[in-house]
């Protein structure tokens, strides 16, 4: 399995409210749920052993899917795109990308909302699955959530390169620089880490999905505010980890 570890918080400024809690505890139970179920099975507390692999088997990212594997059902090579970003290899891969969405999602889901949120979540799944697909041959699935959260990461550096370029275009490109070089330290630690083992392919398409739809959005009405700036009122069975 590839993983991907979580991305960094590219913005200090953290102001969290019950708006911008309960779609990440959504999320975070979306994505609990499916790994607790499936440790569970592998303790021997219910079900079968097999559940985790049988869940790989439907849910996860496989590349070869986009080429002549054939599906287990019609709607896999679709439905996998989207579906990998719940399934994790374990709870450590979990809490560290748990961590990641209780940093990262509550200002975002604050400043932005929810539907916004949501979407700069599935962008992130969609086009951290889209660059795997593209850049790998691995044989192995692929699961994890760190396509999303980088996206999240992605678009916050985004929404703040945004708030700063009209007052200081070159302190916010400066900024926009460190942020993206703390994200490629960041995966080559990891790759360094999980010897060679990691989804940098989802990473990469997961921060450029987030960076690209957040420039799309319109920029925050009056009384919000940008990440950064404050308001004025985040078939082996040899898993990717993602």
């Amino acid at each position: 399995m590839q993983s991907a570890s979580p991305p960094p918080d590219p913005a200090p400024d953290r102001q969290p409210s019950r708006r911008g809690a309960w779609p990440v505890l959504v999320l975070a139970l979306g994505i609990i749920l499916p790994e607790m179920l499936l440790w569970g099975a592998d303790a021997g507390l219910w079900g079968s052993m097999l559940w985790r692999q049988r869940a790989y088997q439907y849910g996860a990212f496989w590349a070869g899917l986009l080429h002549n594997w054939r599906a287990n059902y019609a709607l896999q090579p679709i439905a996998m795109f989207f579906s990998y970003a719940f399934l994790h290899g374990g709870p450590a891969h979990l809490l560290g990308n748990l961590g990641a969405l209780a940093w990262l999602g509550p200002p975002l889901a604050a400043r932005l909302g929810p539907r916004r949120f949501a979407g700069l979540w599935l962008a992130g799944a969609l086009g951290g699955a889209a660059v795997f697909g593209l850049l790998s041959r691995s044989a192995a699935p692929m699961v994890g959530a760190s396509g999303a959260l980088f996206g999240l990461a992605g678009a916050w550096a985004a929404l703040d390169w945004r708030a700063r370029h009209s007052a200081d275009p070159r302190g916010a490109a400066r900024r926009a620089a460190l942020i993206a070089a703390g994200l490629l330290a960041l995966n080559l630690l990891g790759w360094l880490m999980e010897d060679g083992v990691l989804a940098w392919q989802t990473h990469l398409g997961g921060a450029l999905a987030g960076a690209g739809v957040a420039l799309w959005m319109r920029p925050p009405g009056p009384g919000q505010a940008s990440p950064g700036q404050p308001n004025s009122g985040q078939r082996s069975f040899e898993k990717i980890r993602s």
